[in-house]
This record gives structure tokens, sequence and C-alpha cells, in this order.
């Protein structure tokens, strides 16, 4: 969809932060989809504003009323043996997916005075992420289901919302902590699934190998701006790490992890020995 050449501006304006505020405050999903797959399409085209004097409106990010949002400990857990269960395991990485359109889209509005390519990366990211929605919703669809029939939970947002007055600390705990998780859980995931071994099971390890894939260079995008940032400030990327990952209460990393996975990411070895493998 991204190289469609009919696709349209989804407004007037020529700023590209604009356009991505304007992406990520759209509550119907797929429309979400096709603003994300538009303005990367359009981004060579567009100027980007040093300094966006707009202040986070109200309504961030936009959200369909459907799914319910729980805690993560109110979600109910069901076996993916089962028709539902194995649709509610599908609906969770969905909306995991919905979520990462709107925290790229958010990384591309909200921060002042990054380089042109590191708003062109975070456009590229949310496309992505909305090619893995599209496949996933697809998939739920064809088993009987859509996107908002399970409740799911807000886990990856209230990080962004933490480490919003900081382009830093989005980048070290967002694609760099919890975005990683999902390199080191999709293994285990798509295992799951393989013992599941029906045709829907088996499809959604397809759809996982391409987003795991992708996921590897998101994870590559965060660590390299993280670097860059702590090289323009002075700082030690893994004394920084440690000391933003305590101030804002990133959850603790357990194994087992895809190293494979996080050397492709761009994560060092002196990082990798950290986690305590």
């Amino acid at each position: 969809m991204a190289d469609n050449p009919d696709m349209t501006l989804p407004s007037p304006s020529p700023e590209l932060r604009q356009q991505a505020l304007a992406a990520l405050l759209q509550p119907d999903p797929q429309q979400k989809v096709l603003l994300a797959h538009t303005l990367y399409a359009h981004a060579a085209t567009l100027s980007i504003a040093n300094q966006l004097h707009i202040a986070a409106p109200a309504g961030l990010p936009g959200c369909p009323a459907r799914p319910e949002l729980r805690s993560h400990l109110d979600v109910p857990k069901r076996s993916a043996y089962t028709p539902a269960g194995l649709a509610a395991l599908i609906h969770a990485v969905t909306h995991i997916e919905f979520n990462a359109i709107n925290l790229a889209l958010d990384a591309a509005w909200r921060f002042d005075g990054m380089p042109r390519d590191y708003y062109l990366d975070w456009l590229r990211v949310a496309t992505e992420e909305a090619q893995h929605f599209s496949l996933l919703r697809t998939q739920l669809q064809a088993m009987g289901y859509d996107y908002g029939d399970f409740p799911a939970h807000t886990g990856l947002w209230d990080m962004t919302h933490k480490t919003a007055g900081d382009v830093l600390a989005r980048m070290a705990l967002v694609p760099r902590t919890l975005e990683a998780r999902g390199l080191d859980a999709t293994p285990a995931m798509q295992a799951k699934l393989r013992k599941v071994a029906t045709p829907d099971a088996l499809a959604a390890v397809g759809i996982l190998d391409i987003i795991l894939r992708d996921e590897i260079g998101h994870v590559a995008i965060g660590n390299h701006w993280y670097r860059h940032l702590c090289s323009e400030r002075g700082l030690d990327p893994i004394r920084t790490y440690s000391k933003l990952a305590a101030a804002y209460g990133a959850p603790r990393l357990k194994g087992p992890f895809n190293l494979d996975a996080r050397r492709a990411a761009g994560f060092d070895e002196a990082e990798l020995a950290l986690l305590g493998i």
C-alpha cells in the first residue's frame, strides 16, 4: 500500500510531524493504517518543522471504542487449543501491533530538533507496524472474529506516556526495552502455535515470521537513535540506560532471550552480558 501512487495526503498540511499527529489521533484502525501508509509514501515530499509548537492534544492516542482496555492482570487467559482461545492469542498480538503504530507515530511527531532521518525512520516503522496489524486482523476475520472482540491491556502506551518529555528516555525504554521483549517472546509463541498445528495457528506462525524480521529493524532504529543521543549529550550508553530504567520504572527483563535477534538489532556484547545470561 505504501507505494500506491494514487494515494493523497490526509490533509492540506505539507508538514510531516503535523501529519503524523493527525494519524496518531485517528481512532478508526483502518483509517489509521491508511494514514500511516500514505504518510510514509509521501514523506520525501514533506517539510519537517524544527520546532513544532503544538501541545499534546487530548485523546492521544486515537483508539476505537473496542477493545475494552484493562490492566494486564485482568485480561483472561485462554487455551490456544480452543478456537476462541487461539483467536484471543492472535487478538493480543494484533493489539500490540495497533499500539506499535501509535508508538511510531508518536515518536515522529512529538520530539523537536532531531535529524530528518529520525522522522523518516519512525514513519517507516509506522507503515510496517500497520502492515503487521492488517495481516493479523485479516487472519482474525478469517477465523470469524475481529479486532475489538476480546479485552486488551495498555502496557505499551503507559511507558510512551512516561517518556513523553525526553526523546533519549523514549528511545531507551520503548524500542530498546518493551519492543525488544517481542524479539524474545516471538519464538516461544511460534512454538506454541506449531503445537496447536491447526491451519489458523500455522498461518499465524507465518505472520509472526514477518513481524520478527521487521521488529529486528525497528529495535535497531531505536538502538541507533539512542546511541546518537548519548553521543550528542556525552553520555555512556550502558550507565545511562541503567539510570533511565530505574528512573522511569522500566520492567525488569527476564529470559529466555533471543540473542541472535538482539545482536541483529544492534545490542553489543556488553549490553547482552547485563541481561544475566
